[in-house]
């Protein structure tokens, strides 16, 4: 989809409202309340009513939309902004764009974001790679480079010829690379990829996988690839983050650095899909709202 085809096919409430019950409701029509298909079109009021309960609601209700004071064109244009932005889109362009605020902007696209958060997210296996990279701040310390100082800390957990699954991590102690190991890689993997950092072997027991399927790369000697052991899959991954954020963001508080992580792997993930845009609806017609109060609920974050 193009911003030329979606003003061409989704000019009025109508039409954005016609798509949007099909993505929700692909078998029909039924209560969000009592999940009765018996129910009723209030065509003047934008609405439905349920023939069993009486419960009016509307094809907004109980989703992202829910509230919102923008035309519901402004939002499909908004979504294929940030799905089609292959590093990122800021909500100062969002702004400009579409000629609203930068508040209305940046609430927005957090909204957006939370609906990628809600997609499902299998199992990797195969080849996996795994490593972690430092954003934001000036500097880190420690031994080695892994203590973060004043930067943030990314896993990246990657399959090859799969997806991806970026993670907001406090720190790479073992016991928490052995957590997001074991919630998002199968225990039927093939072969585990990391560097020569030395949590991860004991992160991998933890996680319940089999260290003889464990091949490590020495980075520390600077060695990046030997045949087909390398990390370099997930550190492309990595650079495009970067780039994003360094380029399109320009600035990511700790607080909302997980909702841009989301963000920039539900892309990535779909990066081939000719149904990018309409999944991305899909997903937000299906989340649960994001009011502006939860939203900025750490009075210290700052709106980034």
């Amino acid at each position: 989809m193009t911003l030329l085809e979606i003003s061409r096919m989704f000019s009025t409430d109508d039409r954005c409202r016609e798509l949007l019950v099909k993505l929700r409701w692909p078998m029909g029509i039924e209560c969000l309340r009592c999940k009765a298909t018996k129910v009723y079109e209030l065509p003047t009021q934008k609405k439905f009513e349920c023939g069993e309960c009486g419960y009016q609601f509307s094809v907004t209700t109980q989703t992202i939309f829910n509230d919102t004071h923008l035309p519901l064109e402004t939002w499909f244009m908004a979504v294929l902004l940030l799905v089609e932005a292959r590093k990122g889109m800021s909500a100062n362009q969002v702004k400009r764009t579409l000629g609203i605020s930068y508040k209305t902007a940046w609430y927005l696209c957090h909204r957006i974001r939370k609906a990628m958060a809600s997609c499902d997210k299998p199992m990797l296996d195969g080849t996996v790679e795994i490593d972690e990279t430092y954003v934001g701040g000036k500097q880190r310390g420690g031994y080695g480079g892994r203590a973060k100082g004043n930067k943030e800390i990314v896993l990246g957990v990657r399959q090859r010829g799969g997806e991806l699954r970026f993670f907001h991590a406090e720190d790479v102690k073992s016991g928490t690379l052995a957590k997001f190991i074991k919630e998002h890689v199968s225990t039927d993997v093939e072969v585990l990829m990391t560097d020569d950092f030395g949590a991860y072997p004991n992160a991998m027991k933890r996680a319940g996988q089999d260290a003889a399927k464990h091949k490590t790369i020495n980075h520390s000697k600077k060695i990046y690839a030997q045949g087909d052991i390398y990390t370099n899959t997930v550190e492309s991954a990595f650079s495009l983050l970067k780039r994003g954020i360094v380029g399109t963001w320009h600035k990511v508080s700790a607080k909302h650095l997980a909702a841009y992580l989301e963000e920039m792997t539900f892309r990535f993930n779909r990066r081939k899909s000719p149904t990018l845009w309409v999944d991305a609806l899909r997903h937000m017609i299906m989340a649960n709202p994001l009011t502006f109060e939860d939203l900025v609920a750490d009075p210290e974050a700052v709106p980034f």
